[in-house]
């Protein structure tokens, strides 16, 4: 969980829409302008084919908030910091969320309870209408779900499903 902390009394919390993958970069660079800002994470202790050690990930991805006076004029550098896009908007008005959203967040589960598959290794698909079937772990397809060679009608078929659904075969790798 990273944040900066100095409340101010009529602070209200808004949500930043990050440029892609920089949400790190947006929080430092508005921390280091004095803004009150959170970065909800999580420690996904799964080491990916491109990085080979854990680290922590951002819960929302694209998504960080700032506590932001609405009688201080001090919004104006939000959009042009580095790492941002800008300040969520519905129509004029802008997303705020309450202090126990964020009280909530802050409180939250830090570790992601999903299991890492290495490439070969056999998986079980646990539920839906591919339950029971067993197939081949390929390669991850971003953060929630993931390839799987499986065969049907005498093909390896590959297939996207989501890791939430896969549990490791009882039996050995496959090379």
């Amino acid at each position: 969980m990273n944040m900066v902390s100095t409340y101010s009394s009529q602070a209200i919390w808004h949500v930043i829409y990050s440029k892609p993958k920089q949400e790190f970069r947006a929080l430092e660079h508005l921390a280091n302008q004095g803004y009150d800002c959170f970065l909800p994470t999580l420690h996904d202790g799964i080491a990916t084919e491109s990085n080979k050690c854990s680290a922590d990930q951002p819960l929302f991805s694209r998504y960080l908030f700032v506590r932001l006076d609405p009688l201080s004029g001090k919004w104006c550098s939000i959009k042009s910091t580095r790492g941002v896009s800008g300040l969520v908007k519905f129509g004029e008005r802008f997303a705020t969320l309450p202090d126990e959203v964020i009280e909530a967040l802050k409180n939250g589960p830090r570790t992601l309870s999903r299991e890492g598959f290495t490439s070969g290794e056999r998986v079980e698909i646990k539920d839906g209408p591919f339950g029971g079937l067993e197939g081949v772990y390929q390669a991850s397809d971003g953060q929630a779900r993931a390839f799987i060679l499986i065969e049907m009608l005498r093909q390896p078929q590959k297939l996207s499903f989501p890791k939430e659904l896969l549990r490791r075969a009882t039996g050995r790798s496959v090379e």
